[in-house]
């Protein structure tokens, strides 16, 4: 979920678009033509627009500018994301990037806000530019004399002032959720606060289910299951660091004394056979004690079975290494595995040596058990 394509970058931000959003473009196109009449009465009641609206049913003019305010929603959307984007930056936040999709948008940063301050303004940032960008579709509303035009960017701001005022629902993850969070985080622990945020955060989901039911409103539902979802994955994120807080790699890795091993003279036919024997389906690769390379089972197959015994490991081992250092956060290796392709970080020192291997059974092995020594101790304090 939320990965998406890469369609371009915004400073240094990769920018990407999810499936669903080019799903939900025509559907949102659709209905906003399809309602043109009322939208216009609307516009010409609340903002006095003078908008003829018979003007704009005609032919293919409503779906035209449906299309028109379906796209300019989204790239409000990604405004708004921006602006989460360059308050995080501020304060040395690295921003992974920023996706579009069904529901809006979403900014990744890297690692998650530590201060409750800097969680503060980062979710603030987001309503404030929707607020800023729909005063300013307002200002260029009463400058253009188009009819056309005028639809389009009266429509964009009153929908950007809904925008922030949605997100500012104290329903975590929206906007609000988190700076409830933040607020939360002043006097507790950011487990703490996130459990509470999230508990409220599903409330808020399950009443705006309800309430989509009761209206008919298959968006609203969308909305409130994708609230519930998010909220629940974030308070096991949260948990997990909390798990972790403290766990460098070099406590949960397996040692380097331990790790089977094999070198690039190796011939392939020996590396597979080693496989069979060991139930292992691949190796570090050293070469005098240093790093090289790691070979896989996938790596031998890509070679001819008669040519495996002449062909060496050395010539067909990995050498892309994505590698660790042993003092790194046990999280950090978490959040590595959990995102790219990969079962294991090899884990070497300054020098390219391997000193030991994090794998994700490593990971979760050391989160049981650092769970059940905590829960002993709190039972231990309690009985005294």
């Amino acid at each position: 979920m939320f990965k998406g394509f890469r369609v371009g970058s915004i400073a240094g931000i990769p920018i990407k678009l999810d499936i669903t959003l080019l799903l939900i473009l025509p559907v949102l196109a659709y209905l906003i033509g399809n309602g043109m009449g009322e939208v216009v009465n609307a516009l010409n009641v609340g903002l006095d627009a003078g908008i003829d609206a018979a003007a704009l049913s005609q032919g293919m003019v409503p779906w035209g500018l449906g299309l028109a305010s379906a796209i300019g929603l989204f790239v409000c959307v990604l405004l708004h994301e921006l602006g989460h984007a360059a308050v995080a930056r501020r304060y040395g936040y690295e921003i992974e990037s920023i996706t579009l999709w069904l529901l809006g948008g979403l900014a990744r940063t890297v690692e998650q806000p530590r201060r409750w301050n800097h969680e503060l303004w980062i979710a603030l940032a987001g309503p404030i530019v929707s607020v800023a960008v729909g005063v300013g579709c307002f200002l260029a509303f009463d400058a253009v004399p188009s009819d056309p035009a005028r639809f389009v960017l009266g429509y964009l701001a009153a929908l950007n002032v809904v925008l922030a005022g949605f997100n500012m629902i104290p329903a975590f993850p929206l906007d609000g959720g988190r700076v409830l969070r933040a607020l939360l985080g002043r006097t507790r622990t950011r487990a703490a606060a996130t459990e509470r945020a999230v508990s409220i955060g599903k409330f808020f989901a399950i009443v705006l289910g309800l309430f989509g039911v009761l209206v008919f409103n298959p968006f609203l539902v969308a909305v409130a299951f994708f609230v519930y979802i998010a909220a629940a994955a974030e308070g096991r994120q949260t948990a997990i660091e909390a798990t972790f807080e403290g766990v460098r790699v070099g406590d949960v890795m397996t040692p380097a004394a331990q790790i089977r091993t094999v070198e690039p003279t190796h011939s392939l036919a020996d590396v597979l056979d080693r496989m069979f024997r060991e139930r292992h389906t691949g190796y570090p690769v050293l070469d005098d004690g240093r790093l090289v390379g790691i070979v896989t089972l996938d790596d031998i197959r890509d070679v001819d079975p008669d040519s495996r015994a002449m062909v060496t490991v050395g010539e067909t081992m990995s050498t892309d290494l994505e590698t660790i250092a042993s003092d790194t956060e046990a999280m950090d290796a978490m959040r590595r595995i959990g995102s790219g392709d990969v079962g294991r970080l090899p884990v070497v020192d300054d020098a390219g040596s391997l000193v030991g291997l994090v794998t994700r059974s490593d990971l979760v092995t050391a989160m049981n058990v650092i769970r059940e020594r905590r829960s002993v101790g709190d039972v231990a304090m309690s009985s005294e």
